[in-house]
């Protein structure tokens, strides 16, 4: 209709259509002016109503593989009459995982949570499927579960690692340990976690690849040194990080005086799921701080006189977490407290993080992929660079690297909903699911009255010609407005003399003479 309304002709211009109220709009009818006349029609369909996925989500982007998880799955009824019993399910694959029946009204919608679980380390590809709804426009909804690789965690300090009791027997996190003149600045920008442990001494090399490894997207812990010849290189980094205004207790440093850690709040989202019932009457590491902080971070852990133990700060697109103490025992006994581990674990789960969506919109610009470390990033050469494919279709979007990010322009030619395969060059990278939008399942029309408003006074070449449907109002509108046709007359005449000629040819007689000569007259 767009196309029809921008081209330019003197001719009527009979435009059918329900004209859906998500599909048409007063933009649609900016360009009409460019014919004599256009009469609009609007055909009145069936009420029915129209149940689909408007989105689908799970509650914590950190997915394990054969735990049970919530599946949160929005529906909407795009419709005009409500739905009271409709069936949907779930596929995982080829197998089905869970199958309901709701109840939608119309232009509502409904949440429902599926228990699922991922069968294994592999990418699943998943459906959500609409039954028993007459419109068949828009009945697949199309969506991917990555479970969450082994989070990458890498400490550097002085002498023995603190933090292999917390990570080294766990299978979700890959720990290693280094020392400052051992560190593999490779493996380090690939960490998601790096924690620093009293290091004395921050050089240049490792502040810029802790500034990289932020920049990322991955966060840094900070335990201080109680040294004072540590202070400027700590500086340095605070600075690099964008985090400053830091200071430094001498008084802690000179004779350390240990004081109770204040019991966390339940509410603080960092604590989620990390308590059960809590305890009222908790025993709570004991430190003494050697630096504090003004109110420019958030307190995850405070100490009894309501200053900073353990304080986050954003940093660029990660973050950068400083207790207040060293963890010599000197200084504090958080290390030999319960709640050391289910700190630092928040911590490292906190670090992984992914850009790609469980589900895309093919009207969607742009889309975010991780590119794995084995691929990238290395320079985009054509017969390197990503491709979209679903079956023998293949897509070459404009895309660009970030980091460990591949930014990939959806093509327009794009149209087909389902999956893709994301591929660099022959490697395949991932595979991303791409929904239809909503707007064919939003069947809200204007009527006839709503039409004249939305057309407004200004234009009176546009006209909208009410019961449109029925052929006979049609062809009176037509010809009120061109006359009466009379070509249609002169086609009967002509065909009515060719009839009477050839009746006249066929049944006259001819007369015979007495010569026997036949005479034609």
């Amino acid at each position: 209709m767009r196309r029809l309304l921008q081209s330019k002709s003197h001719q009527p211009l009979y435009v059918f259509s329900d004209f859906q109220k998500s599909e048409h709009g007063a933009e649609l009818l900016k360009n009409a002016s460019g014919y004599k006349k256009v009469v609009l029609v609007p055909q009145v369909a069936r009420p029915t109503g129209k149940v689909y996925v408007d989105s689908v989500w799970v509650e914590d982007a950190f997915m394990r593989v054969r735990t049970n998880m919530g599946l949160h799955v929005r529906l909407r009824n795009g419709g005009i009459e409500p739905v009271a019993d409709c069936p949907v399910k779930v596929m995982l694959g080829e197998k089905q995982v869970a199958a309901l029946r709701i109840a939608v009204g119309v232009g509502q919608t409904s949440i429902v949570v599926v228990q699922i679980q991922l069968p294994n380390s592999e990418q699943a590809l998943g459906r959500v499927v609409v039954e028993g709804t007459p419109v068949a426009a828009d009945n697949t909804y199309y969506f991917t579960l990555q479970p969450t690789a082994a989070i990458r965690v890498m400490e550097i300090g002085n002498a023995e690692p603190m933090a292999r009791q917390a990570y080294a027997n766990e299978p979700l996190f890959t720990y290693a340990f280094a020392k400052m003149q051992e560190v593999d600045y490779s493996q380090l920008r690939r960490a998601n976690l790096v924690l620093l442990s009293e290091l004395v001494q921050v050089d240049a090399g490792l502040r810029q690849a802790l500034v990289a490894v932020v920049h990322q997207g991955g966060s840094v812990v900070v335990v201080p040194s109680s040294k004072v010849a540590a202070r400027e290189s700590y500086h340095q980094l605070f600075r690099a990080l964008v985090v400053g205004g830091e200071q430094w207790n001498t008084v802690a440093t000179a004779q350390p005086v240990l004081q109770g850690v204040a019991m966390p709040s339940g509410k603080n989202p960092f604590f989620k799921d990390v308590f059960g019932a809590q305890p009222r009457q908790v025993a709570m590491p004991q430190a003494a701080p050697v630096l504090s902080w003004g109110r420019n971070g958030s307190d995850i852990l405070r100490l009894q006189d309501g200053d900073s133990y353990l304080t986050e700060f954003g940093s660029s697109s990660g973050r950068l977490y400083v207790f207040a103490a060293p963890f010599d025992k000197a200084y504090s006994d958080f290390t030999t407290h319960a709640l050391f581990v289910p700190v630092l674990y928040r911590v490292a789960m906190l670090s992984y993080h992914t850009d790609q969506q469980l589900a895309y919109r093919l009207a969607t610009p742009t889309i975010v992929v991780d590119v794995p470390p084995a691929l990238g990033p290395q320079p985009l050469k054509e017969e390197a660079g990503f491709r979209l494919v679903q079956d023998s279709a293949i897509f070459v979007p404009a895309q660009r690297i970030q980091g460990q990010e591949a930014h990939l322009d959806v093509p327009a030619e794009m149209t087909k909903p389902g999956f893709y395969q994301v591929r660099q060059g022959t490697k395949l990278v991932t595979t991303v699911a791409f929904n239809t939008g909503s707007r064919e399942s939003e069947l809200a029309a204007y009527s006839a009255a709503e039409l004249r408003e939305l057309i407004g006074p200004n234009r009176p070449n546009i006209q909208v010609l009410e019961n449109g449907a029925k052929p006979e109002v049609l062809a009176h509108y037509q010809a009120a407005q061109t006359g009466q046709p009379l070509w249609r007359y002169c086609l009967l005449l002509a065909l009515v003399c060719l009839l009477a000629e050839a009746l006249l040819l066929r049944f006259r007689q001819p007369k015979v003479p007495a010569s026997g000569r036949v005479l034609v007259a």
